[in-house]
């Protein structure tokens, strides 16, 4: 068998072991539906029968392998060039900071807490406003301080983003959150980005408040996302409902990452419960199926525009959210054994991305910069930089979650 040709073969058998898992009780079902639950009798992540304590989950992630070496020395790097107070209320530092909420969770380092927190004071001190999806972001922040510290001025912080979401935020007719809340210049419009930015809040607060109307409510909105915007591929196209001129036969890359980073962390807290959500499930295997042919079999990357291979770039902070998503998925059953190959490869190509400075210090590059909804060349033409706050935030959350597994050599 020649070399592209076993390349292929093993390809191949990867792709249809992970079709096989994923499609194990594919059909219809209810919301406990047993075929949905995880295939293992006890998830990856689980210490005991009971989901993972605070010890438990930070062992799960080896807080001394190189993969954690490399997140702190991104991290510390980051913190020295970057003091909190300069950067912004908007979903770029959030995610940036929810990744260094997850490295003081695994490493117990304060550096990482004290630094989030001081954004978030600043914040606050500053004054800040809450108006699209983005400037809803930064409230998943002061929600997971008031679950590490308490504060009152943290709960405020929360509230008024549930109030935005609530009241204030206009509405599809189906019930989906616009994506530029209260204004409609340009459409009542779903985009991809919604389900991370507001998403992420839900399922958190839900969680920890414990307020399971916000589980459901994350749980309404995907698939109300999932509705109008995936594709019969599996694919999310960006937009529904946007005035400008957009392509709807393209696939944004980054955008696809969004969903599979906060889908799986959603099904995890509900599975915390004792819960589940079929039908969001069934919307991430189908995604999975199509990202698992779609990954470049080179660099183990995916394309800006995933279904355009070679006409565009090949963009990090997209290989870095399928790699969380498909390990957070793997951690609690939802997806087996057969995806590691995916996220072992993806890893590779985002440990590629990661240059040292003129001071032998990690630095994240390739991220393509913000991005609208529209057509294939506007996406195209979008810039890629290094150092971007979320695309530092993805590659951290990428390492932390791929920490502790069992991805070979």
């Amino acid at each position: 068998m020649g070399c592209q040709a076993s390349i292929r073969w093993q390809r191949g058998l990867v792709v249809t072991l992970l079709a096989l898992q994923l499609c194990s009780g594919c059909g219809e079902g209810t919301a406990t539906s047993t075929a949905a639950q995880p295939t293992s009798a006890q998830p990856y992540d689980y210490c005991t029968d009971r989901p993972p304590d605070a010890a438990c989950y930070a062992a799960k992630r080896a807080p001394l392998s190189d993969n954690m070496a490399l997140a702190r020395a991104i991290a510390d790097r980051y913190i020295s060039e970057h003091p909190p107070a300069t950067q912004k209320w908007d979903w770029g530092p959030t995610v940036q900071m929810f990744a260094f909420s997850e490295l003081y969770r695994v490493t117990g380092d304060a550096t990482y807490q004290q630094y989030y927190k001081q954004w978030m004071d600043a914040q606050i001190a500053q004054g800040y406003a809450i108006h699209s999806s983005d400037t809803c972001a930064p409230a998943l922040i002061a929600a997971i301080l008031s679950m590490q510290l308490g504060g009152e001025q943290y709960h405020v912080v929360v509230n008024d983003a549930l109030d935005y979401l609530d009241h204030r935020a206009l509405r599809t007719a189906q019930g989906g959150i616009n994506h530029l809340g209260d204004s409609s210049v340009l459409g009542v419009t779903l985009w991809l980005d919604s389900l991370f930015m507001f998403g992420n809040l839900l399922t958190r607060w839900g969680e920890f408040a414990p307020d399971p109307a916000r589980l459901d409510m994350m749980g309404g909105q995907f698939r109300i996302f999932t509705e109008l915007l995936q594709s019969p591929s599996g694919l999310y196209v960006h937009a529904y409902g946007y005035k400008p001129k957009v392509d709807t036969d393209i696939y944004w890359g980054r955008g696809n990452g969004w969903v599979t980073a906060a889908g799986y962390d959603y099904l995890r807290a509900r599975l915390g419960r004792g819960e589940d959500d079929p039908l969001v499930q069934q919307a991430l295997r189908n995604q999975v199926n199509a990202l698992v042919e779609l990954q470049d079999q080179d660099t183990g990357l995916w394309w800006t525009i995933l279904n355009r291979p070679g006409e565009t770039y090949l963009e990090t902070s997209a290989g870095a959210l399928f790699a969380y998503g498909m390990a957070r998925a793997y951690r609690y059953g939802f997806l087996d054994a057969a995806v590691l190959p995916v996220v072992a490869k993806a890893m590779h190509g985002v440990r590629s991305r990661i240059v040292n400075d003129d001071q032998g210090r990690p630095v994240v590059t390739g991220v393509s910069l913000g991005t609208s909804a529209g057509t294939f060349q506007y996406y195209k033409s979008i810039a890629t930089g290094d150092d971007i706050n979320y695309g530092v935030g993805a590659v951290l959350l990428s390492l932390i979650e791929t920490s502790g597994l069992p991805l070979g050599g």
